[in-house]
């Protein structure tokens, strides 16, 4: 797949250099300009670009930046991907430590759901929960009895499903946790965040999640 990747932190680093080890086509992006990414490129082979050329003829975006960055992607950042382009947030709403207070999260909508909104296109929510660090470390054939699973949610059963098959190519299994305004139950504060466990064990901690967040998640 041709790929583009906005941010290139922990989590969109790594996300380059498995993608690209797979075969997949990486155009990466971050806010310090591509010359930045020059480490990344020469270790990964990916295409280091301005943000608003990230999507370019992409079948799939990855937006992997802080939540309080999202409103100041270009409006336009997906003009010129695929008509049928899959989104992933990877993202994560953290307002003491980071972001601030965002209000419509602090009164209930998803944190997945408000980054669809601020950038008019659905999104799939994956990789939120798991430390950048596993993504290398923790990937596994199928079968291996040790498959660390990640819970994927979303609303349009074509896009998740791109994304869960994008996740087992990885090396790991992916648990559909069910709707966008369902994903709660991976955001932070939850059992799931940051779980490594198995399909089950996946499952057992979506289901043990409360909508109410906890106040070190709250601004």
């Amino acid at each position: 797949m041709k790929i583009g990747i906005i941010g290139a932190g922990n989590i969109g680093g790594n996300l380059t250099r498995r993608l690209t080890k797979l075969g997949h086509e990486v155009r990466v992006a971050n806010s310090r300009g591509p010359e930045s990414l020059a480490d990344l490129v020469a270790e990964t082979g990916a295409t280091a670009v301005q943000a608003d050329a990230a999507a370019l003829d992409a079948d799939l975006v990855v937006v992997t930046i802080p939540e309080k960055k999202i409103p100041d992607l270009d409006k336009g950042f997906l003009k010129g991907a695929k008509k049928d382009a899959v989104v992933i947030d990877t993202g994560n709403y953290y307002p003491q430590q980071r972001d601030g207070l965002i209000a419509e999260i602090e009164n209930g909508v998803t944190e997945s759901r408000w980054v669809a909104n601020q950038i008019g296109h659905p999104v799939v929510k994956a990789f939120n929960g798991i430390y950048s660090v596993n993504l290398i470390e923790k990937a596994r054939p199928q079968g291996a009895a040790d498959r660390m699973a990640l819970p994927v949610a979303g609303d349009d059963p074509a896009a998740k499903k791109v994304v869960m098959d994008l996740i087992e190519e990885l090396g790991f299994t992916a648990v559909d946790a069910g709707t966008l305004d369902e994903s709660w139950r991976q955001q932070p504060g939850t059992p799931v965040y940051g779980l490594v466990g198995d399909a089950q064990a996946v499952k057992e901690a979506l289901a043990a999640a409360s909508p109410v967040r906890l106040p070190e998640w709250r601004a």
